[in-house]
């Protein structure tokens, strides 16, 4: 039996990551079997129908893989007029935002055939192991997290109110967000489907095509075929050195991974043990000028890979001439064979549609307008969507390995960075995650807001990290932002 380190969103994603771990389950396991569960009991943040992506470094030298689970544009029926089946709505959730929603919304979920490739190569257990802690919480039945609550107080009409299934699943008898066990039906039977079938359930399997047909029945674009067609895509993962650590994030399509990349690169060594004036200074420099040329370059490019390689570029030869221009879930797991697990996966804010037969609520991240920025249904199906993903593992010259990710929409870059150049600059690994944080909003615009933590918020993520010292000691921190639970798994305990 392999030492496990978790860290998860909340106490039942823990226990399942731990549960597997107690059965022979390495990292990937662990975080895999943690994060089925978010998929089940973190409503309103993340589903059986999201996108994500599995940043996995291998015991020994082995090269770091992303696996790239995240959302397709749908549409191959190619008779549904483009733009129907949405509507938008805005909310307060965030500080703010406008969605889109309804079953035009919903675009082609990846995270399930994702999490299947990764478990192929790497995992340890049988896959029916891993789907086993969560369906046997949707069958007794979950509370909400605190994280799922926030956000149902701002969306719970709106988003959750329109379909009579999911209105059924969040609200009690008097209307108001449930405050007891939830059990949503049909969904333990379509995890029964997982478990047995694989990840192939949720494509061209039996739960592919109830999502599909009633997706199309009801205005929207996903259909079967979208779902068929579906592919994980792996990738050597995008390295970048820090100090004596070699960090490994999420390459294009995702910003999220060069985002992370470009700020601690720029932010150079800093900080050095505590955050200093000056260095939270100059860290809102670093986001500014990465934010800035996302929104002005990255959004809009047609060739993400060559666009952000040549921003890497000149990061690398020139640090001033950078700086002086212009709902989501994450487990993080690590073991004592030096491996690394980091999960990220969301279902956007939800198009509030429960698909009849499945249980499962559906993505809206076609809806995501910042993800979006030729338009709801501008690219062509198949295309995969942007995302600000940045899942990401590490390795130490002395043998050290880490996990760590959040999610947070367009915060989670600045926060991984932030709790990473923290963490790499001295600070203790909880000490780091803990830190009040900063963020841009809409760096470079005339709008621009500095958003300064004072008051712990989950508006700046909830990071998850695990981390295995070189004598094999493992510790996991989780973030106070959310309902982040730890476990820590000791061979012979």
């Amino acid at each position: 039996m392999t030492d496990v380190a978790i860290a998860a969103p909340n106490e039942a994603a823990a226990d399942a990551g731990e549960r597997v771990a107690r059965a022979g389950g390495n990292a990937v396991d662990a975080a895999l079997a943690a994060a089925l569960v978010t998929m089940v009991n973190e409503v309103g943040l993340v589903s059986l129908s999201s996108g994500g992506f599995v940043t996995v470094q291998p015991p020994g030298d082995e090269t770091p893989y992303t696996v790239d689970g995240w959302m397709d544009m749908p549409g191959r029926a190619g008779d549904v007029p483009l733009g129907s089946g949405t509507w938008d709505i805005s909310t307060e959730y965030g500080g703010g935002v406008d969605i889109t929603i309804g079953p035009g919304s919903v675009a082609t979920h990846g995270s399930l055939a994702a999490f299947g490739e990764t478990h192929e190569r790497w995992g340890r257990l049988p896959w029916r192991a891993l789907v086993e802690p969560a369906l046997q919480v949707a069958r007794d039945g979950f509370r909400l997290s605190s994280a799922s609550r926030y956000y149902l107080e701002y969306s719970h009409l709106d988003v959750f109110g329109w379909d009579e299934a999911s209105h059924a699943a969040v609200h009690d008898a008097d209307g108001e967000i449930a405050t007891g066990l939830i059990v949503v039906p049909d969904l333990a039977e379509a995890l029964e489907l997982i478990a047995a079938d694989g990840p192939s359930a949720m494509y061209d399997g039996e739960l592919g095509r109830l999502i599909g047909a009633d997706v199309l029945g009801r205005g929207g674009l996903l259909g079967p075929a979208d779902l068929a067609a579906y592919r994980p895509v792996v990738r050597p993962s995008l390295a970048t050195v820090v100090g004596d650590w070699t960090l490994a994030t999420t390459p294009p399509p995702s910003l999220g991974g060069v985002c992370v990349a470009a700020m601690l690169r720029l932010l150079d060594g800093r900080p050095h043990g505590a955050w200093t004036d000056d260095d939270v200074a100059h860290l809102v420099r670093v986001q500014r000028a990465v934010l800035g040329h996302r929104l002005d370059v990255f959004d809009a490019s047609v060739d993400l890979a060559a666009d952000a390689r040549a921003f890497l570029d000149l990061v690398d030869a020139d640090h001033l001439a950078v700086l002086e221009s212009g709902s989501t879930a994450h487990v993080s797991a690590t073991d004592s064979d030096g491996g690394a697990c980091s999960v990220t996966v969301s279902s956007g804010y939800s198009s509030g549609m429960i698909a009849a037969g499945t249980g499962i609520w559906l993505n809206n991240c076609l809806g995501e307008q910042e993800l979006n920025p030729r338009g709801l249904h501008g690219l062509a199906p198949g295309t995969r969507l942007l995302s600000n993903m940045a899942p990401t593992v590490g390795r130490h010259t002395d043998g050290s390995a880490l996990a760590i990710g959040s999610p947070g929409a367009d915060r989670i870059t600045t926060a991984v960075a932030q709790v990473l150049a923290g963490f790499v600059g001295g600070m203790p690994l909880q000490e780091a995650v803990h830190h009040p944080r900063v963020h841009v909003h809409r760096a470079g615009r005339a709008d621009e807001v500095v958003k300064t933590e004072t008051d712990l918020s989950m508006y700046f993520g909830g990071v998850a990290a695990a981390l295995r010292h070189p004598d094999g000691h493992l510790v996991a921190s989780a973030d106070p932002r959310r309902d982040g639970a730890v476990r820590l798994v000791r061979a012979g305990d």
